[in-house]
């Protein structure tokens, strides 16, 4: 685990001594404005809280705006920029050979609702310890603007253009195919999405993170359903989020029998104050049902949908050996000549 004490004492450090500059990338090359670049800011500011070891760290992203992000964020971190589209496969990858990783996975609606879905429909199934954020703003803005396959029935071009298709909902997807962490937030709302990314960090399994996230130059304009204005008239919370991580005493007051607490496999802990009185974050029929109810009403739920913390992660289902594939010299994963002879002689 890195440590490095700052040259000026006081400078405010975190609990493993870095300070919140050692987390920041390059200066971002996106428009201003650009609510991707709030979803970076809130990156550094959940690492950064949470003691995150850069070191550990591999960014990974495809092709388009978002995928221009982990360049600013997390600048020491390890990063891989794959085909469009294809960022899963080198995220699997990467957490095979080195079990140890924190992986962020960063793709955008294009990347992930078209090129990528069947890489995203199988990324979700196998529950592969990764942060899977997906930056939403409904359009191509890399290229001009058209309409993405999470843009809304009926959501407008600058161009006057009205879209005639239905929507693609990422999270009802990734609940339905097996994501044990799922979550939809606005990248506008500081709050909720730090301590989304916070317990992300922490959950052991598939985190998907759908984060609305409006494109300034293409896609904020009135007749957007993805602009600012629309999203925030149209947000509906599902509760309000509080996270515990395991360092810190656990300490939260709240009324009973109005808060679920949710506790994760590093031993922090989720606190989910409900403000609809009914609903279960456990309860995965319910969480369809509610992504269901707000997409009719032509509203966005946002918060933790669905979390299931004790389902077994696809690499501890392989049984993988302590130490990093990677690491293993080449004696321990190449079987000898032996080996072989048997398998072709059980053949014959």
């Amino acid at each position: 685990m890195a440590s490095v004490t700052p040259s000026n004492p006081r400078i405010k450090v975190n609990r493993i001594g870095l300070d919140s500059k050692q987390y920041r990338g390059t200066k971002t090359t996106l428009c201003a404005g650009c609510g991707h670049n709030a979803i970076s800011e809130r990156i550094i500011g959940a690492c950064y809280e949470m003691g995150v070891d850069p070191g550990r760290v591999v960014k990974l992203s495809g092709i388009g705006c978002s995928s221009k992000s982990p360049a600013y964020f997390l600048g020491s971190a390890h990063g891989f920029n794959a085909v469009h589209g294809r960022m899963p496969s080198v995220g699997t990858g990467a957490l095979l050979a080195n079990h140890k990783l924190i992986a962020i996975g960063v793709s955008g609606d294009g990347d992930t609702g078209a090129i990528g879905i069947g890489q995203f429909v199988h990324l979700m199934r196998r529950n592969l310890p990764i942060i899977y954020i997906i930056e939403d703003n409904g359009c191509y803005g890399l290229t001009k603007g058209q309409f993405s396959p999470t843009a809304d029935l009926g959501s407008t071009l600058k161009t006057g253009v009205v879209n005639d298709l239905p929507p693609i909902d990422t999270c009802a997807l990734a609940v339905e195919l097996g994501a044990t962490f799922v979550a939809r937030s606005f990248s506008g709302d500081k709050k909720q999405l730090t301590a989304i990314l916070k317990a992300a960090l922490s959950h052991r399994g598939t985190a998907m993170l759908d984060v609305l996230s409006p494109c300034v130059t293409f896609n904020d304009h009135e007749g957007s359903t993805k602009s600012y204005s629309h999203v925030k008239e149209h947000d509906d919370p599902l509760e309000e989020i509080s996270f515990v991580p395991f360092f810190e005493d656990i300490s939260v007051d709240y009324e009973p029998g109005t808060t679920q607490a949710v506790p994760l496999h590093d031993g922090s802990t989720l606190y989910l104050k409900k403000l609809e009185e009914e609903y279960d974050a456990l309860d995965k029929v319910r969480a369809l049902q509610v992504l269901n109810e707000t997409r009719r009403r032509g509203e966005f739920a946002t918060g933790i949908i669905y979390v299931e913390p004790d389902r077994d992660d696809f690499l501890t289902m392989l049984n993988l050996v302590d130490e990093p594939l990677a690491a293993l010299p080449q004696k321990r994963v190449r079987p000898p000549r032996g080996a072989l002879k048997e398998i072709m002689k059980s053949l014959r």
